[in-house]
């Protein structure tokens, strides 16, 4: 089995600054992928980038935390602050979810909304993963997965990575079994905010046969808008877009989800 890379982004439509990374980064440099913050202020342009560069694969990044809603906060109070966004505090969230069906209704129908919003784009589906991961908490997992089924999405980010923390690896086993396609592993998640060029190489070099997922968040400043503090945003581009970089995968069949899990 060879070697297959999907260099994704995630974030893609938060805000113009994010937008124009992906885009050049897609361009000059090695990213293959992008998933879609449909909520965000910066969607809409992200969404016309996505239809001009149809090489590059889109997928939904579903959200549910430290972002903003597709519903109205009214619809689903019990997953919102005051300030109409969703709430920070995943366990907080977690446990309510699983102590509060009500609670369970109204992330059901935001994820579906968020869909939703995702079709009406036009845009192939490529895959599914979720903001911060939350797609890990095993009710939010399956309400993901019963709706990409529904909408007919190819494959899903499993968030397994080499040398990762054990259990968070074992429910990524079970996930994988029992979910969608997904690419073998995730590479990049202990150096998230800050995966860069050197780092990117060093994975490549051990980086064993099979399908992996580099993952990213490039922009084009680190002072992105609803961004996480202490991201090396611009870093990241670099590494995207790094002469080193490039050379090292000119010969690796790169890709999006669907495309280099049917390889």
């Amino acid at each position: 089995m060879r070697i297959r890379l999907i260099f994704n982004a995630d974030d893609f439509g938060l805000h113009a600054r994010v937008n124009e990374a992906v885009e050049r980064a897609h361009e000059q440099g090695v990213l293959t992928a992008a998933s879609l913050m449909v909520g965000s202020p910066g969607m809409d342009e992200a969404v016309a980038i996505a239809h001009r560069t149809p090489s590059l694969a889109v997928g939904l990044h579903l959200v549910l935390t430290d972002g903003v809603p597709v519903l109205p906060a009214a619809r689903i109070a019990a997953l919102v602050q005051k300030n109409g966004r969703f709430r920070d505090d995943m366990a907080g969230l977690g446990l309510a979810l699983a102590v509060s069906r009500e609670a369970r209704a109204e992330m059901a129908a935001e994820i579906a909304a968020q869909f939703a919003r995702f079709a009406e784009t036009g845009l192939r589906a490529d895959h599914i993963n979720a903001h911060k991961h939350f797609h890990l908490h095993p009710l939010i997992g399956a309400a993901a997965l019963r709706a990409a089924r529904a909408a007919g999405f190819p494959a899903m980010r499993v968030p397994h990575e080499i040398g990762g923390p054990v259990l968070q690896n074992a429910w990524c086993r079970v996930m994988r079994a029992t979910g969608l396609p997904a690419p073998d592993r995730v590479v990049g998640l202990r150096w998230s905010g800050a995966f860069t060029a050197e780092r990117v190489l060093a994975a490549l070099r051990r980086i064993p046969a099979g399908v992996s997922e580099f993952y990213f968040h490039p922009a084009t400043s680190n002072d992105v808008p609803g961004g996480a503090p202490g991201y090396r945003y611009t870093d990241e581009l670099a590494a995207l877009i790094d002469p080193r970089v490039i050379e090292a995968v000119r010969h690796i069949p790169r890709g999006g989800y669907a495309a280099m899990l049917r390889a």
